[in-house]
């Protein structure tokens, strides 16, 4: 009897979702923690190719994790170990559609596991809001944290006031770089655009808007004690908008609810200190409008109450008291979207791909072979570890199929021919090796500077910095195969 042949997986993002469930396929030494104890997930044999639309892998840990919490950016040596396993290859620099359609990846591979995050947000549905000078947080965070698709853009920091709609960790982060001494932000691995505008910024004054109240706020506590660290900037709450003891509702307020209320209690009783910058916290506030003739020069904004619905569920509603906050930058935070791949099925209300414990669905019921993880999955929700558990259970899901003989394996391509049809689509393919190269070539740079890495932030800069044919595994553009054409 012959051998058995390797599942053949591609994962489509290099992202957190994309490596833990690279890495849960490939398996470990020590196995997968499954209800408390290590488990193998499979004995078979398995390949994994890993398809990403940028040179660079890492995903939101290196496009978006804030340049001061380099902590955070640990994980990615988790993720080098997943790419040194027998079986893993990268292939970045190919885009879905553009590079690759989804029902070829259907053919070539037994199953593919679509991470791909969420690459768009919502708006806030307000007059306004189209104007120069309104922003997501998204845009934001991807311009200082240096990715190609957002380096290009302006932001105009000359007025003394910034408004950040919704009070999340990701918008306590905006405003931590927005009023962190620029000293501070030139040792890390912010863009290098970014510091530059950020040295020359006027921005005195950032003023957070939460929809709901403080005990519903959407940030985490060491994100507010980091504001609360900030030299020369001071942290402002309303003493009258706090919730007294009786209004604590305690099955409501756990204690890490009341660990932050107590902080933010302190910080409302404490009494100005004169610093140079400033962070105010407002709650129970909506903007209903953006003001201005040919770019934002205000906000409306709009105090709320809280009510509760028949089921008991609290719900913020519009009062008839308003209050123009002047301004010439709005930062929307108010949440990740995903975008829809052409081919596949998308919610468009939810925002992720339909799917079945990480198994694809449409009209139809299951697509057999196509799989998701991370946030286009379960929507934007959770910590970069949160797609562990997520990965692996698409990943159980899929290997199940796999044992069940449900997956569509008649047509399944060779490792050796998907790199040659890939690098005739893409000649300018970049395998793991050549992203080394990058990566390398970004951390000698910083430590000529003191950084950990200075970023590159243009696609075209990374690729020129990569030989020929650089690649064990990536096949000469002279081999080519019938179905190499689009």
């Amino acid at each position: 009897m012959g051998e058995r042949r390797p599942l053949r997986v591609a994962v489509v993002g290099a992202g957190p979702a994309g490596m833990y469930a690279a890495g849960h396929l490939l398996g470990s030494p020590g196995g997968t923690y499954i209800d408390g104890r290590l488990v193998q997930l499979t004995d078979m044999p398995v390949e994994v190719d890993m398809l990403e639309r940028l040179p660079t892998p890492w995903g939101l840990v290196r496009g978006a994790v804030a340049p001061d919490h380099p902590e955070k950016k640990l994980v990615t040596r988790v993720f080098e170990a997943i790419a040194a396993r027998p079986g893993f290859r990268f292939f970045g620099n190919v885009e879905i559609g553009r590079d690759v359609r989804p029902a070829e990846l259907a053919q070539w591979y037994d199953a593919v596991i679509y991470a791909v995050g969420a690459a768009s947000d919502p708006h806030m549905g307000i007059p306004g809001e189209e104007l120069p000078g309104c922003w997501s947080a998204r845009e934001f965070v991807a311009w200082y944290s240096g990715h190609p698709d957002f380096a290009d853009l302006h932001f105009d920091l000359s007025g003394e006031r910034a408004v950040i709609v919704g009070n999340g960790n990701v918008a306590l982060d905006v405003a931590r770089i927005l009023t962190v001494d620029s000293a501070q932000l030139a040792k890390t691995d912010i863009a290098d655009h970014a510091l530059s505008a950020l040295r020359t910024s006027a921005i005195r004054e950032v003023v957070i808007l939460g929809r709901r109240g403080h005990l519903q706020a959407a940030f985490n506590n060491p994100e507010l004690d980091e504001l609360t660290e900030l030299a020369n900037v001071e942290l402002l709450v309303d003493l009258e908008d706090l919730p007294s003891d009786h209004e604590v509702v305690l099955d409501e307020a756990d204690w890490t609810t009341l660990r932050k209320l107590e902080t933010l209690r302190r910080y409302a009783a404490r009494p100005a200190t004169g610093r140079s910058k400033r962070i105010v916290l407002r709650f129970l506030t909506s903007p209903v409008e953006l003001i201005g003739v040919d770019r934002v020069e205000a906000a409306l904004v709009v105090r709320n109450h809280l009510e509760r619905d028949a089921a008991g569920r609290l719900h913020a509603r519009p009062t008839e008291e308003e209050a123009i906050i002047q301004t010439g930058l709005v930062l929307r935070a108010v949440g990740y979207f995903g975008a829809p791949i052409p081919g596949l099925p998308f919610d468009d209300h939810k925002g992720v791909i339909p799917n079945q414990h990480g198994r694809v669905v449409d009209h139809d019921g299951i697509v057999p072979g196509a799989y998701v993880t991370g946030w286009v999955k379960r929507g934007p929700s959770g910590i970069i570890g949160t797609n562990k558990k997520c990965a692996r259970d698409t990943v159980r899901s899929l290997l199940a199929d796999a044992s069940a003989q449900h997956l569509p394996t008649a047509g399944t391509l060779n490792k050796d021919t998907v790199a040659d049809v890939l690098r005739t689509r893409q000649p300018q393919l970049v395998p793991y090796e050549a992203w080394k190269i990058i990566d390398r070539h970004e951390r000698r740079a910083g430590r000529l500077a003191g950084r950990p890495r200075i970023k590159l932030t243009r696609v075209t800069d990374m690729l020129e910095l990569i030989p020929t044919g650089t690649g064990p595994d990536v096949a000469a553009p002279e081999r080519r195969a019938s179905w190499a054409t689009r």
